[in-house]
Formats: structure tokens, sequence, C-alpha cells
């Protein structure tokens, strides 16, 4: 299994869109984490099935939620760079890689 690092702003990334899930029904957000943790899951069991979108990044997307984790593989380790809203300009993420 890889092993998984989540930079800060990817955190934070993660964070504000749970707090932001949260206001708008409770219990959404912790859904939001729910398939979050899910999805990185499968990205440290099998990192390479997921696409490469930009240079060496590699993107898994969400499957309830408009929302997509961004990441490197770096010495069998997943580093998450990004963790960003589809419906927003996509360009944003790729200044953290």
């Amino acid at each position: 299994m890889t092993k998984l690092d989540f930079r800060p702003r990817a955190a934070a990334d993660l964070e504000e869109a749970a707090i932001w899930y949260e206001s708008q029904r409770t219990g959404l957000g912790f859904e939001f984490l729910d398939e979050a943790e899910s999805l990185a899951t499968r990205i440290a069991e099998t990192p390479r099935q997921f696409p490469f979108v930009y240079r060496d990044a590699r993107r898994a997307l969400m499957s309830r939620f408009p929302f997509a984790i961004y990441f490197r593989l770096i010495d069998e380790r997943a580093l998450i760079v990004a963790v960003m809203d589809l419906r927003r300009k996509a360009s944003r993420w790729r200044k953290r890689v």
C-alpha cells in the first residue's frame, strides 16, 4: 500500500469543502469526508489506476460530489496536492504541482 501525504493546502481544501457542505445540510459534510476518505484509500491501494492530467499529476474523481483529488507519486508515496471543486476554474490546482 502506498503511503499518503497531504500538503497543508490540500488538507485545508478538504476541510473548507466539508465545512461548506455541513452548512448546507447537517451531516453532509461528514458524508463528503467519508467519500474523500474512501477515495484516498483507493489512491493508496492502486494509485496508478488514475490518469495523468498534467505533467506527473494524477486525478481521482469523487462519484457523489463534484470534486477531484489531485496527487503525484513520489518514491512510492502519494502526495495529495489539491482537493478541488470541479465547477471552479480547473487550472487553479496546477500551480501546486
